[in-house]
């Protein structure tokens, strides 16, 4: 075996300049195929191109290549929210149930909160959110006006319990997230706080290269007023965002307000009928049994609010009618901020829709039922007149039927998904509906936290006053799900540059037996690392069509090809993972210029 002692003889050389190429150094690990359970195509390409390893249900692995996106990711927020006069601290993954009990959170949150004992019997938490920490946080160190406002972060691990984590690391159990938490004296400087954070959520997702949307979005269990979410546009997207081409209105469906379709209700025309419908349960197969428009149809959906007394002993639900017409979909978020259903709420089961209506669900309608059922209508069916709905009995409809003079009025409120045409809540055009991931939120949460933990500040008089709050995430595990769906194609991913696990990739031909090769592929990644360029040298012994498939599925931007019949004319082959069809000749003194100009940071 021989030993070398020096680096002079050109074996030696060779040796070192293989040791310090990062590819057959590094660890890469790609397949062909991906597992059978990968939902979405971000999920089967991070494990087809070796970014993760599945674990268990919703947990990942990230590995190397993986993990130096994820950093880049990292490393942008960091930068901009540091930018934003944030500051970084870190909050443990394990909390005390105390501060969940506090704030109401340990009943509330749900099945997601996972909870567990330590040795000595005390109930802890893995964190899904740290809202609570970190208001603990705040009243313990903030204590005067002077010390306002201030904004904290941190870049932790989290852990939601999800029912059936999917789509890979879009839905998982274990994540990544950025979250931060303002705090200031009153509404105007939260307000203030809030705006400098979403001006640097822009500036993070235009960084990284990604087209997005910010929409209106409803704050759901976090609780809070105003809120926006940051959505990644996407085929694959679980989200429909709503949005007018001819102004700036963007929000999520659940959020986006439907005007009534009818602008004001005709006069009745039609005596109502009882009319049988055997075996139509469907308002598709009732409207074309009865020859009738599916839009001159009403349908009821029950809802239940679960009560108990005094004593938290189970009383009846309390049950809730709420009609929308039959081609319309309900928002249940929407349905959510009904008084009677604002602490939650559930379909009804078909024992108490029996018990309220008389009838089994397919023939439900709002006529002759009890007083102690509230009854809710779409603004659209609140304009309908001579219309069609369940009789409360098997096998029959009402046709012709009109409120005020058949029943009573209903209470107006939107109920209802908008649809593509709607007119734009603004009034400056019509709705377009497209589909995108939630990748960033903020919420302005007021005193929701500060009030219930007592966090509070000395004003300029000396008096205590509460603190004013405002919350903020980006999903930084996701943010790579979600960069995938929306770049890839039938070859792998493309990322946009800034977060690639690298820049360029630089290919050579016949690495290891050809010294002009060697020496033009050595020279030209000593030359990209010296300017800063996050490359990669592949020196495996591999046949090029091989080591090309692993880079664009792999998703480097930039591949910098070098060969023999090349490198006799002085040139070198230039690639865009965007592009792949348009190959450019460069010169080899011109490779280190040309390259650093084709990356888009």
């Amino acid at each position: 075996m021989r030993i070398s002692t020096g680096l002079n003889c050109p074996q030696d050389r060779f040796f070192y300049s293989r040791t310090i190429m990062r590819a057959r150094s590094y660890f890469l690990s790609t397949l062909k195929e991906a597992p059978a359970d990968a939902d979405v195509i971000s999920q089967q390409l991070m494990i087809r191109a070796g970014m993760i390893k599945k674990l268990a249900a919703g947990v990942y692995t990230y590995m190397p290549v993986g993990l130096r996106t994820i950093r880049k990711i990292e490393k942008i927020i960091r930068e901009e929210m540091d930018r934003a006069g944030a500051v970084e601290l870190l909050m443990p993954i394990v909390q005390p149930a105390e501060l969940w009990q506090e704030s109401g959170r340990w009943e509330k949150y749900g099945a997601e909160l996972l909870r567990f004992k330590d040795r000595h019997d005390r109930d802890f938490v893995i964190q899904p959110t740290s809202e609570e920490v970190v208001t603990d946080i705040a009243r313990q160190e903030i204590k005067s006006w002077r010390q306002l406002p201030i904004n904290f972060y941190h870049i932790q691990t989290k852990f939601r319990d999800e029912r059936r984590p999917r789509f890979g690391v879009m839905r998982g159990r274990e994540f990544t997230m950025w979250d931060g938490y303002s705090f200031d004296r009153d509404a105007e400087g939260a307000g203030k706080s809030y705006d400098i954070m979403f001006d640097a959520y822009h500036r993070v997702f235009n960084r990284m290269g990604l087209m997005f949307r910010a929409v209106r979005a409803d704050t759901g269990a976090i609780g809070g007023s105003r809120s926006h979410e940051f959505q990644v546009i996407a085929n694959a997207g679980e989200d429909v965002i709503a949005y007018c081409p001819e102004s700036e209105y963007a929000a999520n469906i659940e959020l986006a307000e439907a005007s009534s379709l009818i602008a004001e209700r005709a006069e009745a025309r039609e005596e109502m009928v009882k009319r049988a419908t055997p075996e139509k349960e469907k308002c598709e197969d009732v409207t074309a049994y009865l020859g009738l428009p599916l839009t001159a149809s009403v349908k009821s959906i029950v809802l239940a609010a679960d009560r108990t007394d005094e004593e938290g002993n189970p009383l009846p639900a309390k049950i809730v009618l709420l009609l929308l017409r039959a081609d319309h979909e309900l928002n249940e978020v929407k349905a959510g901020h009904l008084p009677e259903l604002k602490e939650g709420f559930r379909f009804a089961t078909d024992e108490e829709i029996v018990q309220a209506f008389g009838s089994k669900p397919g023939y439900l309608g709002p006529v002759g039922i009890s007083d102690d059922i509230a009854v809710y209508a779409d603004l659209t069916v609140v304009n309908m007149s001579d219309f069609c709905c369940g009789a409360n009995e098997e096998g029959y409809h009402y046709t012709g039927v009109n409120f005020g003079r058949d029943l009573p009025e209903p209470k107006a409120v939107d109920l209802r998904n908008v649809i593509e045409g709607d007119v734009s809540p603004d009034g400056k055009g019509k709705l377009k509906l497209q589909r995108g991931i939630e990748v960033g939120h903020v919420f302005y949460l007021g005193t929701k936290y500060s009030e219930a933990l007592n966090a509070t500040y000395l004003d300029e008089n000396g008096k205590p006053q509460v603190l004013e709050m405002g919350c903020y995430g980006i999903g930084v595990t996701r943010l790579a799900g979600a960069a995938i769906e929306q770049n890839h194609d039938d070859k792998g991913i493309i990322w946009p540059d800034a977060i690639a696990p690298f820049e360029v990739v630089i290919c050579p031909m016949n690495y290891a037996k050809s010294e002009a090769v060697r020496e033009a592929a050595d020279k030209l990644y000593e030359d990209l690392k010296a300017q800063g360029v996050d490359v990669i040298l592949d020196d495996r012994d591999m046949r090029p069509g091989v080591m090309f498939a692993d880079w664009e599925l792999i998703g480097v931007p930039h591949r910098v090809v070098i060969g023999d019949r090349g490198l006799k004319t002085g040139e070198v082959e230039y690639v865009n993972r965007r592009n792949m069809a348009e190959k450019v000749m460069v010169k080899v003194d011109e490779a280190l210029d040309f390259v650093k100009s084709r990356i888009n940071r």
